[in-house]
């Protein structure tokens, strides 16, 4: 204790190198924890707009596998592990026994819920405008199960849906493209013929390219204008935890004989974008913190030389060179604690002011404020890097310290 008492009057003594070594760790870490949970934040915004419009998984062609099947058998004749490639697989469009696929996934228990799609293409006419779209014929029951279809709506309702078999779903961009009214006809062209559709409702996912083409209708009027009775659609699956989407994908790919695709495969660009600004922003940020750690060292070697002779008198008076070196450290460990709680204190006031800034981004997401994401491993962070560099900087002079010889520094002024 006597020597967290000399380190904190070694402190208090050099009140203003101190307080600017301080400084630089308050804000080192507050502004490392305000841009990981900015780019974290619009990183999780991201998988939940996907998992909440393209689900987790999704099944598609059914393939046969005639060159890339690769399997080692063990000496007992049992078969050690398989491969397929997808790229030498025979490939047939859609799943061509939907039933089976969903007896099967119920068979899983991540699996939370399977909605089977129909997919095509169209022209929608209003008279006076046309514009081409994709066709997703859903059961929208089941549809509700796999996506944020309902919260995603922002006019009309799912109830008008449902209660009409002609009613169709536009994304908001092709809504306002064609200038339609809820409850307005419209003619769907294209498939086997035309069909006379009305307007139910209009959502918005936020992602451009979703929002301005596709629409979404019953599935058995969509197969019945697209010409496809019970053939040729797809599966978008959800579950429990979509982080073990991959490893569950492998297992339904074998089981299954059909391609089946991750979220994190399906999203690999952008999620490896995400990471290289949530990387790139950390690297940023650190040279804040080892900016500060140069300046703790400056201070700490200056105070070192400054200290000289107090250290030979009290190496003098017993203190061993193990002593010597914690008053130093204990030094450094009382400016990086207070930096640390001034910094979380900064970063958690920091982040909540931002996340009440109104931003209106419409692309790969929609959202009209921040948004940031309250993870307490961004404040842990924080301080091991602090730590890091505080330590490297205080440990070099205290090293040095603990080897003054007292004999030689009394000496010399005498």
């Amino acid at each position: 204790m006597l020597c967290l008492e000399l380190a904190w009057r070694f402190v208090i003594a050099r009140k203003r190198p101190m307080i600017l070594s301080l400084t630089g760790i308050v804000f080192g870490v507050a502004f490392f924890v305000v841009t990981q949970a900015q780019t974290s934040g619009f990183e999780k915004f991201f998988i939940r707009t996907v998992l909440g419009t393209n689900g987790a998984i999704r099944i598609s062609d059914q393939f046969q596998d005639t060159f890339g099947r690769v399997e080692k058998i063990s000496k007992e004749g049992s078969t050690e592990f398989f491969f397929h490639s997808r790229e030498d697989a025979l490939y047939r469009e859609g799943v061509k026994q939907p039933e089976l696929i969903r007896e099967a996934l119920a068979q899983f228990p991540e699996v939370l819920g399977a909605s089977e799609i129909l997919e095509g293409n169209g022209v929608l006419d209003t008279g006076s405008r046309k514009k081409s779209v994709e066709i997703h014929g859903i059961r929208w029951v089941d549809h509700l199960q796999t996506s944020d279809l309902s919260k995603q709506l922002i006019l009309g309702s799912i109830t008008d849906f449902a209660s009409d078999q002609t009613g169709i779903l536009l994304g908001s961009r092709l809504y306002n493209r064609l200038n339609m009214k809820i409850g307005d006809r419209i003619r769907l062209m294209g498939g086997t013929g035309t069909l006379h559709l009305r307007v139910s409702g209009v959502f918005e996912t936020g992602v451009s390219q979703i929002d301005k083409n596709r629409a979404y209708l019953h599935f058995d009027i969509a197969s019945s204008f697209l010409g496809r009775k019970g053939e040729g659609s797809i599966f978008q699956v959800s579950l429990h935890e979509p982080e073990n989407a991959p490893a569950l994908a492998v297992q339904l790919q074998s089981a299954l004989n059909h391609r089946v695709v991750s979220w994190q495969e399906r999203e690999r660009v952008w999620l490896d974008v995400f990471k290289a600004l949530r990387v790139s922003s950390a690297i940023t940020v650190s040279c804040i913190l080892l900016l500060s750690g140069l300046g703790m060292f400056n201070v700490f070697a200056i105070l070192v030389i400054e200290k000289t002779r107090d250290i030979a008198i009290l190496r003098s008076m017993g203190f061993t060179p193990r002593d010597v070196a914690s008053i130093f450290l204990w030094q450094g460990a009382i400016v990086l604690s207070a930096g640390i709680i001034f910094g979380g204190i900064l970063a958690f006031g920091a982040t909540y002011l931002i996340s009440i800034i109104p931003l209106r981004i419409r692309g790969i997401f929609s959202t009209d404020h921040f948004v940031v994401n309250w993870d307490l491993n961004h404040y842990l962070w924080g301080a091991a890097i602090a730590m890091l560099f505080v330590s490297i900087a205080t440990w070099i002079p205290a090293r040095r310290a603990s080897r003054i010889e007292p004999a030689k520094i009394i000496r010399e002024t005498l």
